[in-house]
């Protein structure tokens, strides 16, 4: 099986090139499941009911979120009648939505997508250690789904190293997203997990962190805010990682990155051989 994962979505530009790649590299590498994260995709801050429609539609099978999950309070409502976005599975009980989804990929097999917040350097949220091994527990790889797939959302690269050690062989994958800036660490861990701090975003790099650099600056300078932050919107990169799956044991065979448009490097993982599709 394979899988593509697109690191967060920030702002217009990076809704545009993710629906002007997403296409064919769905087609050109015959993908099995696509997931997305948008939490970022609605002027930097959050997803729109209208925004999560445009990525199903251009080939993703569901959208997972972070911090800034519900920054649209459209969010609390519609999230509820949207089966394929998750939210961070530890965020506190009877928060609306779901931490982890269940989903068919196009080759038949089930894949469980789980979405965690980390703790450290970010708001106090429950354990996303505890709370995934409770989720991987009930529904185990090769037992309860065929593939299992982590979106870390965590500040701090030691946390997200933890995780995937903790994880290793009882998940397909765990990658990291929310740093905004792609990592070269991708790699498959001992036990066949595949791993990597950051996938990146996808949006305009020439910024900082996906924003126009003239409002961090200043705040770095100042220490005081003179306006909102505004997504750059110059030619984004699609920054995501490409997963080939074993259909035996659900494991890892390799991890490799994706980068595609802006001024980061391209990179595809051409040495996949084609499928016919």
């Amino acid at each position: 099986m394979r899988l593509l994962f697109v690191g967060d979505v920030v702002g217009r530009s990076g809704r545009k090139v993710l629906l002007e790649y997403l296409p064919r590299l769905r087609r050109q590498y015959a993908l099995d499941f696509v997931v997305v994260n948008g939490e970022n995709a609605a002027g930097g801050f959050g997803i729109t009911e209208a925004i999560l429609g445009e990525f199903l539609e251009a080939g993703a099978d569901c959208v997972t979120l972070g911090n800034h999950a519900f920054d649209q309070k459209d969010a609390l409502v519609f999230i509820g009648r949207q089966p394929q976005l998750v939210r961070p599975l530890n965020l506190p009980k009877g928060t609306p939505g779901r931490g982890a989804g269940l989903y068919k990929a196009c080759n038949g097999a089930e894949v469980l997508v789980i979405n965690a917040l980390g703790r450290v350097f970010m708001s106090e949220m429950d354990c996303p250690f505890r709370a995934i091994d409770a989720e991987i527990t009930a529904c185990k790889l090769k037992v309860g789904a065929d593939a299992i797939f982590v979106d870390f959302h965590a500040e701090a690269t030691s946390e997200k190293q933890a995780l995937g050690h903790f994880l290793d062989s009882r998940v397909t994958a765990v990658v990291g997203t929310h740093t905004h800036a792609p990592t070269s660490d991708n790699r498959v861990l001992r036990g066949g997990t595949a791993f990597m701090s950051d996938v990146g975003m996808t949006g305009d790099y020439d910024s900082v962190l996906g924003m126009a650099a003239g409002e961090p600056v200043h705040r770095f300078l100042t220490r005081i805010p003179n306006e909102r932050f505004t997504p750059a919107d110059g030619p984004a990169t699609l920054c995501g990682t490409a997963i080939d799956i074993d259909d035996a044991t659900g494991l890892a065979r390799s991890i490799l990155p994706v980068r595609l448009g802006g001024v980061l490097a391209p990179t595809e993982p051409l040495t996949w051989i084609e499928r016919e599709i």
